[in-house]
């Protein structure tokens, strides 16, 4: 599997990648000196004339997606094309539900400490137009902070971004409506609770009651992620509701087939790509020239090229530079969020958000980030990409880097 380096000259100029066996040796002749291991980057001790540079044009392939975001770098030669470097964003997607317990926080202070009158809409961040929710937003700016530092490592000329056009209608429904069918609601009232009720037909579905209270029933529940969409709403009366309290699993598929529906909560990923990619379009502009493309020329050209499926991948065959060897060097990208929330500062050296490796009793091997610190035990937990290590012994903890932050971890097969 090849692994490349970057490299830059005495005064911070990048240059032209090498690989890692050549900047080791570099380094251990003392030619160069190590700034970053993941990923690794070396810094020369002597300044390249700009005239030495090599001039080959670097371009940034961009597999965008809601839950993962594939990255790679590939340079155009003159004999054969390298991919320089790959990776996959792991985007956060536990932001919604932080910003809800925090406004949960604000109300009962304002209920409870001291009592005003309620203001609404009274914050301009959420009367500007064009805005997007921070929930979107977040993960836009992911990728641009990812790319940020990227552009500190290599002059990357071009931008290679995959258009996204998914019709979340077609999905819904289960076929391709008409154009006017866009502009018709599929619901019968503004309120969802009373538009399942009239599409039930004002009974109870279960037991076809009529002169009862009525109640609309989750099919698949919210502890579950169920959505709050007309496809997951059900009616049901107060006594058939409350059979299901507790065992809403075992009606599941029940309802759904008596509703011939399911559960589109797996939709919201497609609609997250689609919210806020002409934000993110503007930002790559700014940056360098962009280019677009389709889904299904990606798809096309991997298989032409015989290269296996992943998101890196598919980046890779975004930037229509067909490679020597897609056989590279994979990092998983995790930026870090900007406030740590920790008490202690270190055990034996060792900090949060450090990289170390521990091996077990049973003779596995784990590496991962620092996630948790236990000062009076010696211990420490942290994250792997299978397993998450908890209270292991610190004293036996190898500490292999420090991050800063973004997380680049090396997908070790």
């Amino acid at each position: 599997m090849t692994s490349y380096s970057f490299v830059l000259d005495a005064d911070g100029k990048p240059l032209s990648p090498t690989k890692e066996v050549k900047a080791w040796y570099m380094i251990r002749v003392g030619k160069a000196t190590l700034v970053s291991k993941y990923p690794m980057m070396i810094q020369l001790k002597r300044s390249i004339p700009e005239d030495e540079i090599c001039k080959d044009e670097i371009r940034c392939g961009i597999d965008d997606g809601g839950l993962h975001v594939g990255i790679a770098l590939v340079q155009k030669c003159k004999t054969k094309n390298k991919v320089l470097f790959k990776g996959t964003i792991e985007q956060r997607n536990d932001v919604k539900h932080l910003m809800e317990v925090r406004r949960g926080y604000r109300r009962y202070h304002r209920q409870h400490k001291r009592y005003r009158k309620a203001r609404f809409d009274n914050r301009s961040s959420s009367r500007r137009e064009e805005r997007i929710a921070p929930s979107i937003l977040q993960k836009r700016q992911t990728i641009t902070r990812v790319i940020h530092h990227l552009n500190k490592w290599i002059n990357i000329t071009t931008y290679w971004l995959e258009d996204v056009a998914i019709d979340i209608r077609t999905l819904t429904d289960g076929y391709k409506p008409y154009r006017w069918q866009y502009q018709k609601s599929d619901r019968l009232d503004e309120n969802i609770r009373k538009a399942v009720i009239l599409r039930d037909g004002c009974k109870c579905v279960e037991c076809s009651k009529t002169n009862t209270v009525l109640e609309v029933h989750h099919i698949k529940p919210r502890r579950l992620t169920g959505s709050n969409t007309l496809g997951n709403l059900i009616t049901l009366c107060s006594r058939c509701h409350q059979k299901t309290e507790g065992n809403e699993e075992q009606y599941m598929q029940h309802y759904f087939d008596m509703l011939n529906s399911s559960d589109n909560k797996n939709l919201n990923y497609a609609s997250y790509v689609m919210i806020g990619k002409s934000w993110l379009r503007e930002r790559l502009s700014e940056l360098g020239i962009l280019h677009l493309t389709t889904g299904g020329n990606t798809a096309n050209k991997r298989i032409d090229w015989g290269i296996k499926k992943s998101h890196s991948n598919d980046a890779i065959c975004i930037t229509d530079l067909s490679p020597d060897t897609a056989d590279v060097l994979e990092y998983t990208i995790k930026p870090m969020r900007r406030q740590s929330k920790a008490k202690t500062d270190n055990v034996l050296g060792i900090k949060h958000r450090d990289l170390v490796e521990y091996t077990f009793k049973n003779g596995e091997t784990h590496r991962g980030y620092v996630t948790a610190l236990y000062p009076e035990q010696t211990a420490l937990n942290f994250q792997s990409p299978t397993k998450h290590c908890k209270k292991v012994n610190a004293k036996k903890c190898r500490l292999l880097w420090k991050y800063n932050k973004i997380y680049w971890l090396q997908n070790i097969v």
